[in-house]
């Protein structure tokens, strides 16, 4: 896809996010049930996929992982939005691999310990980008996906979930 192709599908979605704000505002779902042997199967929107313990956790590492899953959504998010930007900016990549690690203490999973945090400690994100394009014009992407990326905001400024049971 080029520049001008993007634009042209973007073009009138900005136009109309811009004159009524409300239409801009999307509510994306995701549900799951609960599984035989501590699993979660989720509904894709393309497939089921199953989701349990990780192996450190007691898992048999047979299923996914949702720690996984969350640095894979943060690796899709970061390479569709970098894609995007470089498109409308006229950016030529060669070739760009997104790698993200995440560091878990599962102490803190396991009630082992009170004092270990529940989740990431860090999460490390790396851009291995093969282009001709300047130093400048390769920061200016990388801030540019950062600022644009949902899941990487998302992550970053600790969006506030709210948690519910409805009975059945």
């Amino acid at each position: 896809m080029t520049g001008e192709e993007l634009k042209k599908i973007q073009t009138p979605l900005k136009e109309k996010y811009a004159n009524d704000g409300a239409s801009a505002l999307i509510t994306l779902k995701a549900k799951g049930r609960i599984g035989e042997n501590v699993s979660c199967k989720i509904e894709t929107g393309l497939q089921i996929s199953e989701a349990g313990l990780h192996p450190a956790t007691g898992g048999t590492g047979l299923q996914l992982c949702s720690g996984d899953m969350l640095l894979e959504a943060l690796i899709a998010c970061t390479g569709v939005t970098l894609s995007a930007v470089a498109t409308s900016l006229g950016i030529l990549l060669e070739d760009c691999i997104i790698k993200a690690e995440g560091d878990l203490d599962f102490r803190g999973t396991l009630g082992i310990s009170k004092e270990v945090p529940v989740g990431f400690k860090q999460i490390r994100l790396t851009f291995e980008i093969k282009s001709n394009e300047t130093e400048e014009k390769i920061q200016t992407l990388l801030k540019l996906t950062e600022r644009y990326c949902v899941v990487y905001q998302t992550l970053i400024n600790s969006t506030q979930v709210k948690a519910k049971i409805i009975n059945l």
